[in-house]
């Protein structure tokens, strides 16, 4: 009852509302497209490429994209193209002064850098496109089903159409995060990943019951609750760094006392939130597309690289994929957590951590307490992300639903949808009633 009395709040503030529509009705367009088969390609005859994208690499790509990628649709490519671009600017913004000095920028350096990415965004929609389509009749799809052929014609029109079928799915995200709640990128991942859970769960039950394994099934729910639980912890857990604030005094001036008020800084054990699995399963569709290209495809490093990074759940890739999540984690800690801004917002609003000097001294402090919470934070990170290779070996658990036990699957569901969770409960706090993740006292409306 508790709950649906929260809705209601929820839906009585204007505001709100018109938010969550526009996000759902901006989601909905998304799955539609994902449905939306090229032109010139028989819809009839795609079992071959769905088929061949049930698992491994392909597989999680085709979750990525909400199944777009297995249904030859128009948003094949997915958002991926745009995660990449976004990955390859923030790399170069350690190295290249233009970039930094943007980043410096504020609100209009990252408008430029928006941009930037935008542009590369197409750049790279413009090799995979063709390679895609060039990859339709390997992974599965006859010859008969192109109805057009593969002429000139068909490969123009159709990398036309995909990449602007990734340009306006970066659109819808965008506009999500502008006019909707939540952050739209994200959204649209973790849609397109729910939308493959139910089928996924109902093929590996089956098989469980023909084997009369039903306890299983039961068994791999407690599991799997037990690893959502385990990954909200990740993302809610927080460091708080006791802050003393200066009582000001009649004259204006500020007095350091015991009379202060007293407040946290909360520093989050996972600041990075999941864009190190994404930054780092990007990258790990590199060493495979590699070991397969023309120069190395015949090599002995070339096929050592196909038979370990093509297989999800083997032990290299997953023994470089905690790696990548562990560097990336550190990486994006650092630029999305500026300790210095913090330092002097607190210095200047009269704040001090106590017994630590306000300005620089400050700064190494929090400094030294992410680094050492960032640790174990990116190594819990990492062992959720491989636990469904975990899962896979010791439970033989089919590798569709093996996705939603940990890894990137799991994690940007639990993180979007916290992220979402708290942009709902800051506006119920701010505006009415009790909040969706945390009982307290109702508050008047605010009109």
């Amino acid at each position: 009852m508790k709950f649906i009395e929260t809705l209601k709040n929820v839906w009585k503030i204007e505001e709100l509302r018109n938010r969550i529509i526009v996000t759902l009705s901006l989601l909905l367009v998304y799955r539609f497209g994902a449905q939306v088969v090229l032109p010139g390609i028989d819809a009839a005859q795609l079992e071959g490429l769905q088929g061949s994208t049930e698992d491994g690499l392909l597989g999680l790509l085709n979750a990525f994209t909400g199944g777009a990628f297995a249904n030859a649709s128009v948003f094949a490519l997915g958002i991926m193209p745009y995660i990449s671009a976004s990955i390859v600017v923030q790399l170069m913004g350690i190295a290249i002064p233009y970039l930094q000095k943007l980043q410096k920028e504020g609100a209009s350096g990252q408008k430029k850098i928006n941009q930037i990415t935008r542009w590369l965004t197409i750049a790279i929609c413009l090799v995979q496109a063709p390679g895609y389509l060039a990859s339709l009749p390997a992974l599965g799809i006859p010859t008969s089903a192109f109805l057009l052929g593969q002429g000139t014609l068909f490969y123009f029109s159709s990398v036309i159409i995909l990449v602007t079928g990734c340009i306006f799915a970066m659109w819808l995200g965008e506009k999500i995060t502008d006019k909707g709640i939540g952050n739209g990128i994200s959204l649209l991942i973790m849609v397109g990943i729910i939308a493959t859970l139910p089928k996924n769960f109902l093929l590996n039950a089956s098989s469980r019951l023909e084997t009369n394994s039903v306890m299983l099934i039961l068994f791999e729910l407690v599991i799997w609750l037990l690893i959502i639980l385990a990954s909200v912890m990740l993302v809610m857990a927080v460091r708080k760094i006791a802050v003393q604030y200066a009582r000001r005094t009649a004259s204006g001036g500020y007095e350091k006392n015991v009379f202060g008020s007293r407040q946290y800084i909360p520093l989050k054990l996972n600041a990075s939130g999941v864009m190190p699995i994404i930054f780092a399963q990007a990258i790990m569709f590199v060493p495979s597309l590699i070991g397969g290209s023309s120069f190395l495809k015949e090599t002995s490093a070339g096929l050592w690289m196909q038979a370990n990074f093509a297989d999800i759940f083997g032990f290299w890739y997953n023994v470089v994929f905690a790696f990548l999540i562990i560097v990336f984690t550190y990486f994006y800690t650092a630029i999305t957590v500026p300790t210095n801004k913090m330092a002097d917002d607190l210095k200047r609003s009269g704040g001090f951590i106590p017994g630590i000097r306000p300005g620089t001294e400050t700064s190494e402090y929090l400094d030294k307490i992410m680094s050492q919470i960032t640790l174990p934070g990116s190594i819990f990170l990492a062992l959720i992300a491989v636990f469904p290779a975990v899962i896979v070996k010791l439970m033989n658990v089919q590798s569709g639903w093996a996705l939603f036990f940990g890894g990137t699957s799991l994690l940007i569901m639990v993180g979007v949808a916290i992220d979402t969770m708290q942009q709902v409960n800051s506006y119920l706090l701010n505006r009415h009633y009790d909040g969706l993740m945390k009982t307290g006292k109702n508050r008047k409306a605010v009109a």
